[in-house]
């Protein structure tokens, strides 16, 4: 807490108006303590594990009067160095003066606050200290004491710094890749047009920029070491503005960052493929069923067309996004596995996820 203007200045003294809340003051019979309830109280107040203690504002400068064993134990401080003096003892070079203003501000209008400041222990080690203040009223609504209780709240300080650079990392992170895919794709298009292979180079393009979408509706959630697979299945899927042709029956999974490359690039190519020759093909009014689970220790994504050219089984060739995408597939330790049904294609992939933290 922090110290109270000098003298008896309250609020509600200065303003009749400025009356604390009703709901602050007006304490029915049946919650004030008996003469019983109110010893165990201050028991209970000396043995909770709770850092508690109380000021007395109709003293010059407030100071604390009562401080329990867990306020000792927090601050490092003995009761007879700590009783009489104002809980400003507890602030230290860099206690945020805004905050020690709201504090202040609170005790002036005889108010609640919760807030965190940066304190200091007897021995000058600093912690940050959730406060919760208040007042206390007796049976005629006369301002007795404030009651504080403190909480170490560093490490959920720490955790939240923490989590605050892992973002920032991600956020630069993407950037850098951002940039990265950009060069890439400028180098294969000059290649492309120098050598006479502009259809051979857009066509890596292509996966190029379905690898670049899929780490770029993730990277943000990479910090956290598992990513929702379904926002960034929708993302790689975006660019084919299939709309309403395209449904989406997957649960909320979730697979190590690791696996986007492999999953992106699947996807592409059957995306890519339904554009051709498939359900999304010009001329065909067909569908796509996209359905991923989580499988014990594997994701298995399952693409299912229907409604497009009918199918007599499977091509006469491998093409080169296929072979693409069977090595890295293998090189994943992963299966995919293909059903050229008349209605349409039918593929699973199956993508092991062991150590993923889901």
């Amino acid at each position: 807490m922090a110290d109270r203007p000098e003298g008896n200045s309250q609020a509600s003294l200065n303003d009749p108006q400025a009356r604390p809340r009703r709901d602050m003051k007006d304490v029915g019979q049946e919650d004030r303590f008996s003469d019983t309830s109110g010893v165990l109280f201050e028991q209970a107040m000396a043995q909770t594990r709770m850092a508690v203690c109380l000021s007395d504002p109709n003293q010059p400068d407030q100071p604390i009067v009562f401080a329990n064993r867990a306020f000792r134990r927090l601050t490092g401080y003995d009761e007879d160095e700590i009783l009489g003096r104002n809980c400003r003892f507890l602030q230290g070079p860099r206690t945020d003066r805004n905050a020690v203003a709201r504090v202040r501000e609170a005790i002036a209008n005889e108010d609640v606050l919760v807030i965190e400041l940066l304190n200091y222990r007897k021995d000058g080690t600093p912690f940050w200290n959730a406060l919760h203040l208040g007042p206390i009223y007796d049976t005629k609504g006369d301002l007795l004491y404030f009651f504080g209780s403190q909480w170490d709240v560093s490490d959920v300080r720490a955790a939240r710094a923490e989590e605050r650079h892992a973002r920032e990392m991600a956020r630069e992170l993407s950037h850098r890749m951002k940039n990265m895919f950009s060069v890439i794709s400028g180098i294969v298009n000059v290649m492309g047009r120098v050598r006479g292979i502009e259809s051979e180079a857009a066509e890596i393009n292509s996966r190029i920029h379905a690898l670049g979408r899929a780490y770029e509706t993730t990277l943000d959630e990479a910090s956290v070491g598992v990513i929702d697979l379904g926002p960034a299945v929708k993302a790689i899927l975006e660019p084919y503005d299939v709309g309403e042709r395209v449904e989406f029956l997957g649960n909320g999974a979730q697979v190590p960052f690791s696996a986007m490359s492999l999953i992106g690039l699947v996807l592409h190519e059957l995306a890519a493929n339904a554009t051709r020759y498939g359900a999304w093909a010009d001329g065909a009014d067909g569908q796509v069923k996209l359905d991923w689970q989580r499988q014990g220790g594997n994701v298995v994504l399952t693409w299912t067309e229907s409604g497009g050219r009918r199918l007599d089984g499977p091509p006469a060739q491998t093409g080169t996004g296929a072979t693409i995408m069977d090595r890295m597939v293998k090189a994943a330790r992963g299966t995919i596995e293909r059903n050229w049904r008349p209605e349409g294609l039918h593929a699973v992939l199956t993508v092991p996820i062991e150590g993923d933290r889901a």
